[in-house]
Formats: structure tokens, sequence, C-alpha cells
């Protein structure tokens, strides 16, 4: 697996969670949260990518627990190809069907409520979007 840093984003109709990989892709860290309805979003996703210089990005593709998409799935898609237009790095969809579920889960069992902890909720939610696309690409799929 090539060397670099990685970055996945969780995108939402409000909230955007953003996390980004050591470049031995062996830890995952929530890195930040920004808002999907700023109007400088894309500014701060180019600064993002200036500062990171990733080699690969992961954007959570929303499906039913079914495995069909909805709306939600096509806004994702939407979002990553705005970002295909800022960048030449490869962008990958990765299923992301329980990792908002898991990640609120795992705010709670740590004391956190989830209500007051959205921010954090969607950087989580995009940790899991990037182990889930890291562990992809090592085992070759």
């Amino acid at each position: 697996m090539q060397r670099g840093r990685r970055i996945a984003f969780d995108y939402g109709d409000a909230r955007i969670g953003v996390a980004i990989s050591d470049p031995d892709s062996i830890l995952s860290s929530p890195y930040i949260t920004l808002k999907a309805t700023d109007k400088n979003l894309f500014k701060s996703i180019v600064a993002i990518f200036d500062e990171i210089d990733p080699i690969q990005i992961f954007v959570g593709k929303p499906a039913l627990l079914s495995g069909s998409t909805g709306s939600a799935s096509a806004k994702a898609q939407e979002f990553a190809q705005k970002l295909a237009e800022l960048t030449d790095v490869e962008i990958v969809m990765v299923d992301e069907r329980m990792s908002t579920v898991s990640a609120a889960r795992n705010l709670r069992e740590a004391g956190k409520n989830a209500k007051d902890s959205k921010a954090a909720i969607d950087m989580a939610a995009a940790v899991a979007i990037l182990e889930f696309g890291i562990e992809l690409q090592k085992s070759g799929k």
C-alpha cells in the first residue's frame, strides 16, 4: 500500500465530518467538522487538501440497510464530483451504512450526549469511513 495521508468525508446536509490518517495509514483521527452550508466550504476543503496533501480521498456513500441507495447517496455522489473538480487525487466512495450509528453509540458509551456531540459524531463517522476505506485498500478490494 502506497505511503501517504488519506482523508475521508462523511457528507451530510448540515455538517461534513472529516478524518485523516497518518502517512502509514495506521492511525485514523478526527480532523474537523465543516458546515455544509458555508459559502466558503470548498475553499476550506482546498485549504485542508493543501495542508494534508492526501494521496487518496474517501467519501461515505449512504445506503439503506437493504443496500439500495436513496437521495442521501445521490447528494454524497454530487459532493464527491465537486471534490473531483478540486483535485486530481483518487476519490473512492465507501459504504457507510452504519458509520454514524456506530459513532453515536461509541460516544454514548463514553458518556457523551449524542445531541450535544453532533460535530463529534460526524468526525467519528468520518473516521469509520476512513478506516473501512483503508481496510479495503489493504485487502485489495
